[in-house]
Order: structure tokens, then sequence, then C-alpha cells
């Protein structure tokens, strides 16, 4: 068989794809634009790149080099970033800790990951004093701090410190494109955490395809170099959806809000004029329902939900405020980015609520996604909008397995497909609708309920803030549905549980739903458990609920 690989130059530059490849067009085509962080700093890309340099000469220093493991504390902030690109520059690999989770969780990731160094915010110094003694690989610690600050017992260096000690001339090598950059651990409801990973390779291929799906886009959901651009998703959390890289390559004036607190953000959005973000519909439910929000023009503010379920009436009151509010969908295995519900300029017509029926929609498959829904067999199910199945996906950004867990690895690529565990369908326009994960659907009455379409008929009452369904078993019908609801805080106790019932049946008298989607209870509750990253933790909230499905 003909050999047809082509022929390199001896002399000819390679080019792996590594994350330091993402530096180029930023700082030949933008290098006075702003990073900034919350109302205490601001620097140009000129000196990002510098403060690169520094921190790339701070670390070799105390000891990281090829194959090492940097795990960071920090709230979202320039320091974050700068790790973001530094740490994997050096060959050596980032974990972002999930300071949402328990000091044991934090514990187990940070030793499981084998971390060599950690860079902890001065505000995690408690939970570090629980854990300390338990650290296992961890052998130096560097501080992160707002303002100048003693050094406590056992650091290393402060952050500041050490870039300032640091030389800002340092050369990044060259290594193999497929040299693990970042590891984190999955939020999962049950278990211990898993470690997913990804290369650099990765990392920038998911960077170009975001960039692409979303600079393809005719108006709506369009981010460009004119955009300026606020993550409200914790960086810690996959990347922060890759999005700081995605506009780190575009050059666009980045703003870090740290610790996400509703006055702060919305002051940073007006003051800084933000006009791109992401979050979980909790933290948009937050920003609307505060009352610093209020006066605010959030109109042109473009908002990408992931994490949980867009309901429509959570987009249909971020759309009455003039926001650009539409679904991404992914998790942690897959980097996260998949799918975009963006409308064609000919949906931009049609009113806001039935716009806001294609936002909450998964979406379709961003570039160099080839995601399926499939039976039992994996079969490929028809893309007629009703006919569900898992969804399975491959793309060159998806995790090769969980670290140091092979048998879990296995399952999550059974048949050479990622499995998300989700439950969907695709219509013939290419948008999924996912509709539910596969441990939440309500199996009764030999049909399968969606507890999310359940939850966001729900939400269309409008005495409701959120809802949460889950399964209550039944002798006769196997599952019930059982709903969980939060009023709005001015319908508290004016709302009985037989007018939401009656509100969900009027979907079922009109076909919407099946007659076993009417939840047999309805609870009132003042707040909804949810795991570290704001989705709805539906494991605890079964087990809240005496007799329900867990």
């Amino acid at each position: 068989m003909q050999d047809n690989l082509i022929q390199s130059t001896p002399s000819a530059y390679g080019y792996p794809l590594l994350i330091k490849q993402l530096l180029h067009t930023p700082l030949a085509v933008a290098p006075d634009q702003e990073i900034i962080y919350a109302d205490k700093r601001r620097h140009t890309y000129r000196e990002f790149a510098g403060r690169l340099q520094r921190l790339g000469n701070g670390l070799t220093r105390h000891g990281v080099e090829m194959g090492k493991t940097v795990a960071v504390m920090d709230w979202d902030s320039h320091r974050y970033l700068e790790c973001f690109f530094a740490v994997p520059m050096l060959g050596a690999v980032l974990l972002t800790v999930n300071i949402r989770l328990s000091p044991d969780q934090i514990l187990y990731t940070i030793n499981h990951a084998g971390a060599d160094v950690l860079l902890v915010n001065r505000e995690f110094l408690p939970v570090l004093e629980q854990i300390r003694g338990q650290l296992t690989t961890v052998n130096t610690f560097i501080l992160l701090a707002d303002d100048d600050t003693s050094l406590p017992d056992g650091f290393k260096a402060e952050y500041e410190s050490l870039l300032a000690a640091s030389s800002d001339e340092f050369s990044f090598p060259d290594f193999d494109e497929n040299t693990r950059a970042t590891t984190f651990y999955t939020t999962g409801t049950t278990g211990l955490p898993k470690g997913v990973y990804f290369s650099h390779r990765q990392l920038v291929l998911h960077t170009l395809a975001v960039s692409g799906a979303l600079g393809l886009a005719p108006n709506q959901g369009r981010f460009h170099r004119d955009d300026v651009y606020m993550p409200l998703t914790p960086m810690f959390h996959v990347h922060a959806w890759g999005l700081p890289y995605v506009a780190t390559l575009a050059g666009v004036k980045q703003v870090y809000p740290g610790r996400y607190q509703p006055a702060s953000i919305l002051k940073l959005i007006t003051q800084e004029k933000v006009t791109f973000s992401h979050c979980v519909p909790t933290i948009l439910h937050m920003l609307l329902a505060s009352p610093e929000g209020a006066s605010i023009d959030l109109s042109g503010w473009k908002v990408v939900i992931g994490g949980s379920a867009l309901t429509t009436a959570l987009a249909g009151a971020a759309l009455e405020r003039g926001i650009d509010v539409f679904t991404g969908y992914g998790m942690s295995e897959t980097c996260p980015i998949l799918t975009l519900a963006q409308l064609e300029a000919s949906d931009l017509e049609a009113s806001l609520g039935d716009q806001a029926t294609i936002r909450t929609k998964t979406g379709r498959p961003i570039p160099l996604v080839d995601l399926q829904t499939v039976d039992g067999d994996m079969l490929p199910a028809p893309r007629d909008g009703t006919s569900t199945g898992e969804v399975v996906v491959r793309t060159p950004w998806l995790t090769q397995g969980y670290l140091n867990n092979p048998e879990a690895s296995e399952q999550l690529w059974e048949s050479g497909w990622l499995h998300t565990q989700d439950v969907g369908h695709i219509d013939a326009r290419g948008y999924l609708q996912v509709t539910d994960r596969i441990k939440d659907v309500i199996k009764t009455g030999g049909e399968w309920v969606s507890s999310l379409e359940l939850e966001d008929l729900i939400g269309r009452h409008p005495a409701v803030s959120e809802a949460a369904v889950i399964a209550m078993p039944d002798e006769k019908w196997g599952e019930r549905p059982y709903a969980l609801v939060v009023l709005k805080p001015d319908f508290a106790g004016k709302v009985s549980a037989e007018e939401i019932k009656a509100h969900v049946r009027g979907f079922a008298e009109t076909g919407h739903i099946s007659k076993f989607g009417v939840p047999e209870h309805v609870r009132f509750v003042g707040q909804l458990a949810r795991t570290s990253v704001g989705k709805l933790n539906k494991r605890v909230l079964r087990e809240q609920q005496p007799g329900t499905t867990s």
C-alpha cells in the first residue's frame, strides 16, 4: 500500500497545537486591549504576556517542570487566567480545584491528582488548614492575595511578589501537543469526584471550534472582537467552559469579577460595558431577581446558559430585559461545549415567545462535533424531533478517560462513543433537545416522562420562581412525579398545591404532555439543593423527600 504521508523538509517547523500558540493573534492585533480584575487591577495584553514570562520563571524557580501538577484555589481573577496559560505552557498540568466541594473532597482531588504545588487564595486558608496535614504530594505553597499581607507559615512566596522578583524574559518550550494540559474533577452526585483531563491539542481545537461557531452566527449569539467578555461560570469548572481561551485568542477586553456577588457583577456589567457572558440558570435568575438589577439596562448583553436546562420562563424574563440569552450544552467530560442554540436570521422575526422555544433547545452541534441519539443497540434514532435516545458524541476534544479509573473510563467510552447519559431527540433542523438524564426520567404508566419538561411547564406559572421534579415510587404506576416548588416572594402562602397541579393538568388536557406527567405531589420549599456548580442536585433532593426514588 502506497504511503501518502506528507514529507516534511528537515528545517520546517511542525507547529504543535500548544496553548501558547493562542497568544500570537491577540499580541499582534490587540496588545493594548485591557484585562480587568474586579475593581482591583487592569493591565494590557502586552503586560499580560510579560506577566506570563515572569510566572514561568517564578514557577520554574520553585521546581515546576514538565509533568509536574500545579493546583489553584482562587476566585475568578487575572491570576487564574495567567495560570490557564503559563502552567500548561511549561509542560506542567493545571489542576483547577473546585473550592465549593467539601474539605474532604478537596483533599481527595488534590491528592488523587498528585499536585506538587498549590496556589491558594487567602480566603481559603481555613480550608487548607483543615486538610494540610493530610496532603500527600504538595511540597510548595504559594499565596494568592489582593492586598499586601504577611506570608503564612510554610508558604514559599506570595504571587505578586513572585512575579516582581522574576524576569520577564522566558522561553516556553515546544513539546508534544498531546501532552496533558489540565485536570479537574467532576461534580457528580454519586461517589467520589472523577478526574477528567485534556491535552494542549484538545484545548486548542475546542477554542478554534467554539470561536468558529460563535463567529459564524449571522447576528444572534455572535462573539466578535468588539465584545467585552466576563465569565460567570467558575474558572475551576471546565476551564470556565473554555471561553477564557476563546476571549484571549480574540483579543477582546476581559473582565474577571472575583467572587460572585450580584451587586458587584451588575456594577461591572455597567461600568465596563460587558456584552458577553455565560452562566448556569441560577446565576441569571439571581441577577434578574436582585434589587440592584431592577434599574440596570441589560439590553445587548449576550448570555450563554448551560449546566442546567434553561426554562422558557427564565428565557422570557431575560428577553424582556433585552438580554440575548440562549443555551449551550456540554459536560465536564466534553471540554465542554458541544452545541449552541443560536437562531437563524429569519427566527429573529418571530415573537419573543417563539424565539424562547428555540433559545431553550439544547442546540445544534458546533464544528467538528459528531453527535447522535441512539437506542440500546447503538442505532441512530430518526431526526424527527420526537424519537428519543441516549446522546452519544465524538469530537477531537473529549476526555479520553477518567484519571486512574479504567473501569469508569471504559463505561464512558462503550462502543467507541462517549456516552453522556442524557436522553433527547434531534429535529429536522438539527436542534438537539435533551429531555432528561437517564437516571432522572420518570417511568410511569408505561411511559417515560421528562422531569426537565415538567420543571419547565411548572415554571411557567406566574407564581413560580423555580421547580424540581423527582420520582416517587407508586405500586400501580411504577413511579409518579413529585414536584418541589419555590414560589416568588410575593406569592408565598398564596398559592396551593392544587393550583400547581391544575396548571400542569392544563398542558395534559391539550395534549402537550401525557396525563401521567401531572405531579402526584407538590411541595413548596424555600430553596432547592444544588451541586457546587449550581446544578440541581437531584440525588440530595430525593434523599430529602421520604419515599422518593433514589
